[in-house]
């Protein structure tokens, strides 16, 4: 039997063990913004050179909580093809992660309207490090595990992108090789298992300046868990985005978003925990930055909303 002074943090330790379990890969709010990091299949597909940044402090409050840093670049190379490089650092408890990543996307036009249906490519590295000197654990003898500097690891991942003016679908896996990572419930290095993505959205024109966005994003970790987002969103006069996100027995989010000029697009997501987590931290912050690069002498006849 714990003292009463340890129950408490006893507690937050097996709740946040429990609910970062199959949360192998960096989690996002804002998934229909961040897309090529995703799917690979969407590298490209918005026709301008395009940079992104998003910034997830998860749990505020609670030490050792999930935190992600994300970068990336991408441009369409021609009518067909689509470059682009994703960059992406995740920390949880003592570890560290930073995924640098390649990103390859082929296009096929499927009919007139031109609809198109993309499959793509993602390869890189994985920087993994465990720093055992950090945190609190449940066992007090994994703080003298044997600690782990940037072992570099490799990673590659596909997905398919279809894709109209109005609608999206997506189904796509970071990576297919099995690397490793820090596992909470056994509070060790652990072998990765493979995520499958699916991501899906349409966007409805209510009236010329009301626009309603429904997505869902479902990932699900192969002999694991399954995490489902499902979101809807009101663009009001192509301009400021409003709407909420629900994470199955996880979150329910509020999402912001200023298309401050037709380059700049900023975006902000709350999440509050609607599971017992919800004692224990302030709520989860997402921050997005996104820049297109639109030449002034070219206009959007058909312009995209994600």
């Amino acid at each position: 039997m714990f003292p009463k002074n340890f129950q408490g943090p006893l507690l937050l330790l097996c709740l946040i063990a429990s609910f970062c379990y199959g949360q192998q890969e960096p989690q996002y709010t804002q998934y229909n913004y961040n897309t090529m990091t995703v799917n690979p299949g969407y590298t490209g597909s918005r026709g301008d050179l395009t940079i992104l940044s998003l910034y997830r402090s998860q749990w505020d409050g609670i030490e050792g909580a999930p935190k992600t840093i994300t970068f990336g670049i991408e441009a369409p190379v021609g009518i067909f093809d689509g470059i682009g490089l994703s960059i992406v650092h995740d920390e949880l408890g003592p570890s560290q992660e930073t995924y640098m990543d390649g990103n390859y996307a082929h296009n096929i036009i499927l009919n007139r309207r031109g609809d198109r249906l993309s499959l793509g490519f993602k390869a890189g590295i994985k920087f993994f490090s465990l720093d055992w000197s950090k945190g609190r654990y449940r066992d007090p003898e994994a703080a003298f595990n044997e600690n782990i500097n940037s072992r570099v690891l490799p990673t590659i991942g596909t997905g398919l992108f279809y894709y109209t003016n109005k609608s999206y679908l997506g189904l796509s896996t970071p990576n297919l090789l099995t690397g490793h990572h820090y596992d909470n419930i056994k509070e060790s290095e652990a072998t990765d298992r493979i995520h499958l993505y699916v991501i899906g959205g349409y966007v409805f024109d209510l009236n010329p300046d009301l626009k309603f966005k429904p997505s869902f994003f479902i990932k699900n970790v192969i002999a694991g868990t399954m995490s489902i987002d499902v979101s809807i969103n009101f663009l009001i006069y192509e301009t400021l985005n409003l709407g909420v996100n629900y994470r199955r027995e996880d979150s329910l989010s509020g999402l912001f978003g200023f298309q401050v000029n037709p380059r700049i697009n900023i975006g902000y997501a709350y999440d509050y925990s609607i599971n017992e987590l919800n004692n224990y931290n302030n709520g989860t912050h997402e921050i997005l930055f996104r820049y297109q690069l639109i030449s002034k002498d070219k206009k959007l006849k058909s312009p995209r909303f994600f």
